[in-house]
Order: structure tokens, then C-alpha cells, then sequence
């Protein structure tokens, strides 16, 4: 089975590298090849030069593209999709908050058969969690209880980052958000589907805004927004 790491890049030229070499060092039972999709976001800080240089030690295994401006995460996973070539997917974030070393978990539903899509949880399992803020705790539970409530699943974590996929399955599915709605909306739009969603518990090694954290109060009233509207309407199937 071939694994899909979906790479949305903006200005993380101290932690691409590190974050690459770690997925390519991933052993996980079931997966027997691997390709990394970069795709970078508009960055300014030199990242697109890593991004080349890397697509070119490693031919095999990574495949980069380049948005003229940045445009947002979901942007860059919709372009990321289009690309995949593996069975199975996942998004990776490019900085240091989410572990490849959870991959074996995260796919282990997947490889076996039984789910259609898994979420890693930063608030469920006993692995380690940077403690941080209290508030963004809290946002993060409200975005995630309102989309319960649209949703009719029991998630701990909707906003985690860590997401994998059946690939056949994403591809069919249309993204409209540009930026973090990509979230909220995805997981509007694989509970319309009836997918087969499990949830397992990651490590999580969140940062500052000092250490380039993005994500801001905006994007929660934006991610309410996105739980709302796609509980009304359904676009969960690519015409």
C-alpha cells in the first residue's frame, strides 16, 4: 500500500527539513512505499528553496508545487490532492507539532481495513502534550462541540491537524476553504459521506506564536461560520 503525506507549506524554513527527513524515515507495517507532496503556500523566508532542493536529493519521493501567493492550508491541500498518486493519506503539517512517529497509529485503521478516515486527537491518549494555552484549549473544544452537534459524531479533537484518509475518498470530495475551514469542513462533508471515522490518541508538541504558531481567534469565528454553513448545505460529492 502506498502512503500519501500531503504537505501544505507557508514560511517554515526552520522546520521543513528536520519534519521531511522524519516522514521519510517512517517505518509502518502495511505501507510499502511512500511519497511526500509539497506544496508551498507563497512563503518569503526561503522555504521555496528547501522545498527545491529536497524535491531534487530525493526524485523518488517528492513531488513540489508552488502557489505564485498565499492563499491558505486548504488551498494547498486542494492542490496536494490532485496530486496524490497512494492509497492512503494524510496531512502533515510542516513544523515540529505533530510526530511522523504517531503514523503507525494514525494508519493502523486505515491499513487494516475498517476505517475510511482516522483523526489523531491531541486530547485523547496518554502520549505526551505540550501544555499551552488555556484559551485556545477552549476554542478548540467549543469549534469541535458545535460541530458535533451538526455532525452527529462524538469527536475530541475536530480542529487536529493530524488527519488520514482513504485517497479514493478524499478525491471525491470537493474542498471550498481557503484557509483553516478546511477543518470544520472536511468533517462536515465525510459525515455527510457515512465514512467510517475513527479517532486515536497522538503526541502533541504545540507552539508559540513567537515560534511561528499562525492560527488566530479569526479563524475560530471562521471555523463557526464553516460548521454552519456546511450543516446546511450539502457538497460533500465533486460534480
Amino acid at each position: 500500500m502506498k502512503l500519501s503525506v500531503l504537505m501544505p507549506v507557508y514560511n517554515e524554513a526552520k522546520w521543513l527539513e528536520k519534519i521531511v527527513l522524519k516522514v521519510l524515515g517512517q517505518k509502518v507495517a502495511g505501507i510499502d512505499d511512500l511519497e511526500i507532496i509539497i506544496v508551498d503556500d507563497g512563503s518569503g523566508d526561503g522555504t521555496v528553496d528547501i522545498v527545491k532542493r529536497l524535491a531534487k536529493q530525493f526524485p523518488q519521493k517528492i513531488s513540489a508545487f508552488f502557489h505564485a501567493k498565499n492563499m491558505g492550508k486548504g488551498a494547498a491541500v486542494r492542490t496536494a490532492v490532485e496530486a496524490m498518486t497512494g492509497e492512503v493519506c494524510l496531512i502533515q503539517d510542516a513544523d515540529a507539532e505533530y510526530s511522523p512517529e504517531d503514523y503507525a497509529r494514525l494508519l493502523r485503521p486505515l491499513v487494516d481495513g475498517f476505517a475510511d478516515c482516522v483523526y489523531g486527537s491531541r486530547f485523547a491518549g496518554s502520549q505526551h502534550k505540550r501544555v499551552l494555552f488555556f484559551w485556545h484549549y477552549v476554542a478548540n473544544k467549543g469549534v469541535t462541540l458545535l460541530s458535533n452537534m451538526c455532525t452527529n459524531l462524538n469527536l475530541t479533537d475536530m480542529e487536529t491537524g493530524y488527519k488520514a484518509f482513504r485517497a479514493d475518498l478524499l478525491k471525491t470530495i470537493p474542498i471550498r476553504s481557503k484557509r483553516f475551514g478546511f477543518e470544520p469542513e472536511i468533517t462536515a462533508k465525510i459525515a455527510r459521506r457515512r465514512a467510517r471515522i475513527f479517532e486515536v490518541g497522538i503526541s502533541y508538541c504545540g507552539r508559540t506564536y513567537d515560534e511561528g504558531k499562525k492560527i488566530t481567534w479569526v479563524d475560530g469565528v471562521k471555523a463557526v461560520l464553516t460548521i454552519l454553513r456546511f450543516w446546511v448545505i450539502n457538497d460533500s460529492v465533486k460534480k
